[in-house]
């Protein structure tokens, strides 16, 4: 028969403990360097968001320029067009038969003045809102020139701390993934169910003056002693966490 694999192997109650506890020690030094590098990796995101968004909108006012200006030419080309036509109606009325043909000429002329005034008009109206966008995109720009530098420093501080502790989360990682391989999975998810639903991430912790060490809460005689047998896994009635004696924590009472 084959031999068993070190994850085949059958842990006692007293070994499992151990282990857990060892894998929350080092989870809790992870934990840590968290807190060192504090709200930075979510300061960054916000700021990255931030300066995306304030570019896609520099982007679109300036297409709302290109789209002023497209307009514009348009106009333009309208009011050269309705210059031309009372060009030619002012040549034709030198030749007109009736009167007829002079109120028709004379209407079309005047019809043609009120597309130039219309035009000019709407010529005004995007010249005024260009402008408008491009003070406001001169106002984006120093926004986002701020925004950058902002991000560049909080960037820094950032990798800063992720150079010096680098090496040592992923040790830790390392050692916390090697320990989560003699723990069976169903006492694994339990764990981190725990931790997930913990304020300060402990899952397992040890008596401290015959009360959890996460809540405080007293824990009756009888069960202490159950704990301290170390025959089955024993956890809170209060919070839930997982208990075990200080001896085994290697730690003296």
């Amino acid at each position: 028969m084959a031999k068993k694999t070190a994850v085949e192997k059958e842990y006692t109650v007293e070994e499992k403990l151990s282990t857990l506890y060892k894998l929350q020690s080092m989870l809790t030094e992870i934990d840590k360097i968290k807190t060192l590098r504090g709200e930075l990796p979510l300061e960054v995101q916000d700021l990255e968001d931030e300066i995306a968004g304030l570019e896609t909108r520099l982007h679109n006012y300036q297409a709302e320029i290109k789209n002023f200006e497209s307009a514009t030419i348009s106009q333009k080309s309208k009011i050269n067009e309705a210059t031309g036509l009372i060009e030619r109606y002012k040549t034709q009325l030198d030749n007109v038969r009736n009167n007829r043909e002079f109120d028709n000429l004379s209407k079309e002329i005047e019809f043609q003045g009120l597309e130039i005034e219309y035009a000019d008009k709407k010529i005004r109206e995007y010249s005024e809102a260009a402008a408008s966008k491009r003070a406001e995109i001169n106002e984006l720009a120093e926004t986002l020139d701020g925004r950058r530098a902002d991000l560049e420093q909080k960037k820094g501080e950032l990798d800063a701390i992720v150079s010096e502790t680098k090496q040592e989360e992923e040790k830790l990682r390392e050692k916390a993934k090697k320990l989560e391989t003699a723990v069976e999975p169903r006492l694994l998810a339990a764990f981190k169910r725990i931790r997930k639903g913990a304020r300060n991430g402990l899952a397992i912790v040890y008596i401290q003056r015959d009360a959890c060490g996460g809540c405080f809460n007293k824990i009756p005689p009888q069960k202490q002693m159950d704990i301290k047998l170390r025959k089955k896994i024993i956890v809170c009635e209060y919070c839930g966490r997982i208990l075990i004696d200080p001896e085994l924590a290697g730690v003296k009472e």
